[in-house]
């Protein structure tokens, strides 16, 4: 049985796993916990969450439950998710990450603690997005510099990094496949007299609106037609699932990163 922490509980994310986590044999909700003076700190998390008392209580920080869990799960901001996978590292314990919009430099920093412990990091956790990177993948080499590549995404008005993670990792992936650097040819915003687009480019526009869970749209725009490939995600249980699937996986593995293709066995 794999003992789980959850960061963040009362947040919408953090509810929804730890709501979730009670559907998978072999894995315990034995800590949930949310940042200092947060006012459901104290309360039961499966009220929190709307799932009727589950015994487990909103600690304040990760201090108060890490000698409690195995592993803890954190889609939180990207300074609790420093802070908590530091002191996971510290502590021995294992994590999955979900959290977005790290830099080059938080990375950098964060590096010695995600090989320190076994830990699943991914800009996106759901099945779909994943079976989609590796579609796009071979259709990007497949098509080559014959067809235009752009990226369009929306989410939620209350997301605080743009371009999505997912939005990124798709650029990264597609610009890998069709042989460019992205820091090069990617193009985040377009406005005024930009001139002819470019061929190599690779356009990434984000749209923010109410309460959109998360939706990727990748196009490739040849001479007389375009494919496009869609992903909408309708509910943050296909993440909280993903996370969860993680966790499972996770248990008996050594220390170093991983991803999801890792997870789902798509490598």
């Amino acid at each position: 049985m794999i003992r789980i922490g959850v960061a963040g509980a009362a947040g919408k994310m953090g509810a929804r796993i730890s709501a979730l986590s009670m559907e998978y044999d072999g894995l315990q909700l034995a800590g949930a916990f949310e940042r200092s003076g947060h006012d459901s700190i104290g309360r039961d998390v499966g009220t929190v969450a709307g799932i009727g008392e589950t015994g487990v209580m909103l600690a304040d920080g990760i201090t108060a439950v890490i000698s409690q869990v195995d592993l803890v799960i954190d889609f939180t901001s990207i300074e609790s998710t420093k802070e908590n996978l530091r002191i996971a590292a510290k502590h021995g314990r294992a994590m999955v990450i979900g959290t977005t919009g790290f830099s080059k430099e938080d990375l950098k920093e964060m590096e010695p603690h995600l090989k320190a412990i076994p830990c699943v990091m991914a800009s996106n956790m759901s099945l779909g997005v994943n079976l989609l990177l590796k579609v796009l993948r071979d259709v990007a080499r497949v098509l080559g510099d014959d067809y235009d590549i752009e990226i369009v995404e929306a989410h939620h008005r209350l997301k605080k990094d743009a371009p999505s993670g997912t939005a990124l990792r798709m650029a990264q992936v597609l610009a890998e496949a069709v042989g460019r650097d992205l820091e090069e040819v990617g193009v985040y915003a377009r406005h005024g007299i930009t001139g002819a687009r470019t061929k190599k480019e690779i356009g990434i526009q984000t749209i923010r609106a109410g309460d959109i869970v998360g939706e990727h749209t990748v196009m490739f725009g040849g001479l007389g037609e375009r494919i496009e490939i869609t992903h909408k995600a309708s509910s943050r249980d296909t993440f909280a699932r993903g996370a969860l699937k993680a966790a499972l996986w996770l248990a008996g593995k050594p220390a170093g990163l991983y991803d999801m293709p890792d997870v789902l066995g798509l490598r």
